[in-house]
C-alpha cells in the first residue's frame, strides 16, 4: 500500500524524471521551473486585469498601487525571462543534442547556470509580507528599471533595493551561461561532422548568438545601474535607455525564434514533404541575426534624437520583415498541395504560422514614425506584442511540448479531449485580450494606466480583456492538469528506438481530433470535400447538357 510519503516521492520522481539520463533530467527541471514562473506571471497579469476591470466598473481598487505596478513588472520578468527564455533553452538543448546525436558535456556548467538563473527571480520578487496585508511587490513596484533614473539613489526620490539590480545581474549571468553551454556544443558538432547543420539547429545557434549579442546592452545597463548605486560612476539616462533597448527589441525575436525553428522542423515533417528551399531558410536565419539587434531606437522615437537617426531606424525595422517574408513563403510553398492530418501538433503549429503573420502586421505599423507618434506608449503596444506571444510564440511552444513530453517521460498524454478543449478556450480568451488592448490603444489609453475615465470607450475593452484573461487562464489550467495526469497516469508511449520523426508522428496519432456526435474532424472534412465534388460534378454535367 502506497503511503503519502512514498506517493510524494513517486510524484517528484515522475515530475523531474529522476530515473532518466542527465539530459532528460535537466530538460525536465527547466521545463518545470519555466512553467512555475509562467503560471506565477499569469497570476500577476490577471491581477492587473482585474484591478483595471474593477476600477472600470466600480471606481474601486482591490490592490494597492504598489501591488498593481509590481504585478505588471513581475508578469513581464517571470513570463518573458523565467518562462519563455528558460523554456526555449531547454527545447533547443534537448532537441539539438538529439538531432546532432551529441553526448552532453560540461554538465556542471549547465547545472550551475540553471541554479543561478532561477535564484535571480527570487531576488527580483522582493520580500513576502503576510501581516498586516499580503504584499510581495516591494522591489518590483518601481516598474521596469529601464526607466532610469527611477529607483536609483541620488537620482530618484523613489529608491529601489539594490537586490533588484543584483537579481537582474544574476539573471544576466545565468542567461549567458546557458548560451555559452549551447554554443559550445555546436562547436563540438562542427568538430565531429563536416555536414551542414540541420535547419532546426541553425535556428538554435542563431538564437544563442542573438541572446549573446542582444543581452549585452541590458547587462551593460544593469551593471551601470549597480555602479551608480555604489557611487562609482554617474548616470546618463538616455545612454542607459539605449543600452537597455538593445535587448528590448531583440528579445522579441529571441523568444520568437523557437517558433520559427519549430515551424521549419514540424511543417515539412507533418506535410511529409522536403523543405521548399534549404538555402532560403539559412539566409533568413542569418538576416534575423543581423537585423534583430540593430533597431533599439525605434522604441525611443519620442526621445530627442536627430531625425536622420530615427529614419534610419525606421528603414532597418522594415528590413526585419524581409527574413519573415522569406520564411512564410518557404513554409507555404513546402506545405502547398500536401495532405496534412489534423491533430493537436499540426493545429498548434498552423496557428503559430498564421498568428505570426496576423500579429506581425501590427508590428510593421509601429515602425512608422508618424503612426508611432499617435500610439506610442499606449495599450496598442502591449496589444501588438501580446498578439505575437499569444498567436505565434506560445502556440509553437505547445506544439513542441505535445511531442516532447512523451519523448521525455515515456508516457502518452492522458487526454486528447482536454488538449482540444484547452486550444479552443485559449484562442477565444487570448483573442479577447488582444482585441481589448488594441481598442484601448486606439482610444488613446496609456500603458499601465491604473486610473482612467470611466467612459464606454475604455470600460468595454477593459471588461472584454479581463474576461478573456480569465477564459485563457482557465483553459491553461486545464492543460496543466492534463500534464500532471500524464506524468502520473499516462499510458506507456513505447517510443524507444524510434527516430525523432517517427516518435512525433506516433504521438500525433494519439492527439487527433476527438469524435463529435459520431464524426471526427478529419471525417467531417472528408464529407465536406465529397459534397464539394458532387456539386462540381453536377455543374459540370449541367454545362455539358446545355
Amino acid at each position: 500500500m502506497e503511503t503519502p510519503i512514498s506517493g510524494l516521492v513517486n510524484f517528484v520522481k515522475q515530475v523531474f524524471q529522476l530515473d532518466k539520463d542527465w539530459l532528460s533530467r535537466i530538460t525536465m527541471a527547466m521545463i518545470v521551473m519555466s512553467l512555475i514562473w509562467g503560471m506565477l506571471g499569469i497570476i500577476d497579469a490577471l491581477m492587473a486585469r482585474i484591478q483595471e476591470a474593477v476600477w472600470a466598473t466600480s471606481s474601486n481598487f482591490i490592490l494597492t498601487s504598489q501591488e498593481y505596478y509590481g504585478s505588471i513588472t513581475l508578469h513581464g520578468a517571470r513570463d518573458l525571462f523565467g518562462f519563455a527564455v528558460q523554456l526555449e533553452i531547454a527545447v533547443f538543448a534537448f532537441l539539438s543534442l538529439r538531432i546532432l546525436k551529441l553526448e552532453p558535456r560540461a554538465k556542471w556548467f549547465m547545472n550551475l547556470s540553471f541554479i543561478i538563473f532561477n535564484i535571480s527571480f527570487m531576488l527580483l520578487e522582493g520580500p513576502i509580507v503576510l501581516y498586516p496585508t499580503f504584499n510581495d511587490n516591494y522591489f518590483s513596484a518601481g516598474s521596469w528599471y529601464y526607466l532610469a533614473p527611477l529607483g536609483l539613489p541620488n537620482y530618484s526620490q523613489y529608491v529601489l533595493s539594490p537586490l533588484w539590480y543584483v537579481g537582474m545581474e544574476l539573471l544576466d549571468i545565468g542567461t549567458y551561461m546557458f548560451v555559452i553551454w549551447l554554443i559550445y556544443h555546436f562547436y563540438l558538432a562542427s568538430k565531429t561532422t563536416k555536414e551542414k547543420l540541420p535547419i532546426f539547429t541553425v535556428y538554435a545557434l542563431m538564437t544563442a548568438l542573438m541572446i549573446a549579442i542582444g543581452w549585452s546592452g541590458e547587462a551593460a545597463a544593469n551593471t551601470w545601474d549597480l555602479l551608480a548605486i555604489a557611487g562609482i560612476t554617474g548616470m546618463n539616462v538616455i545612454a542607459n535607455q539605449i543600452a537597455f533597448w538593445i535587448l528590448g527589441h531583440s528579445i522579441v525575436y529571441i523568444v520568437w525564434m523557437p517558433a520559427i525553428a519549430s515551424m521549419y522542423y514540424l511543417i515539412p515533417l507533418l506535410a511529409n514533404k522536403p523543405l521548399y528551399s534549404d538555402k532560403m531558410a539559412r539566409i533568413a536565419a542569418l538576416m534575423y541575426l543581423i537585423f534583430s539587434n540593430n533597431v533599439p531606437i525605434h522604441h525611443l522615437y519620442m526621445v530627442n534624437f536627430p531625425v536622420s537617426v530615427k529614419v534610419m531606424q525606421e528603414v532597418l525595422t522594415y528590413a526585419v520583415v524581409v527574413p519573415s517574408m522569406l520564411t512564410f513563403f518557404n513554409l507555404w510553398a513546402t506545405v502547398k498541395g500536401a495532405s496534412v492530418k489534423i491533430n493537436l501538433i499540426s493545429m498548434w503549429i498552423s496557428i503559430s504560422f498564421a498568428g505570426a503573420i496576423a500579429a506581425g502586421v501590427t508590428g510593421i505599423s509601429n515602425a512608422n514614425i508618424a503612426f508611432d507618434s499617435i500610439i506610442h506608449n499606449t495599450m496598442w503596444i502591449p496589444g501588438h506584442f501580446h498578439a505575437m506571444i499569444f498567436y505565434s510564440i506560445v502556440p509553437a511552444g505547445f506544439a513542441t511540448l505535445y511531442y516532447m513530453v512523451p519523448m521525455l517521460t515515456g508516457r502518452m498524454w492522458f487526454s486528447s479531449k482536454i488538449g482540444w478543449l484547452h486550444m479552443v478556450g485559449y484562442m477565444i480568451g487570448t483573442t479577447m485580450v488582444v482585441y481589448g488592448f488594441d481598442a484601448l490603444g486606439l482610444a488613446g489609453l496609456t500603458r499601465r494606466a491604473e486610473v482612467f475615465p470611466r467612459t464606454p470607450v475604455y470600460v468595454t475593452p477593459e471588461i472584454i480583456s479581463a474576461l478573456g484573461a480569465l477564459i485563457a487562464d482557465a483553459a491553461t489550467l486545464a492543460w496543466l492538469g492534463n500534464l500532471v495526469l500524464t506524468l502520473l497516469k499516462g499510458r506507456t508511449a513505447n517510443l524507444e528506438g524510434l527516430s525523432m520523426g517517427e516518435a512525433i508522428n506516433t504521438v500525433a496519432l494519439q492527439l487527433e481530433a476527438p469524435e463529435l456526435s459520431g464524426f471526427s474532424a478529419p471525417s467531417v472534412i472528408g464529407l465536406i470535400r465529397a459534397e464539394e465534388n458532387k456539386i462540381k460534378s453536377f455543374f459540370t454535367k449541367a454545362k455539358v447538357i446545355k
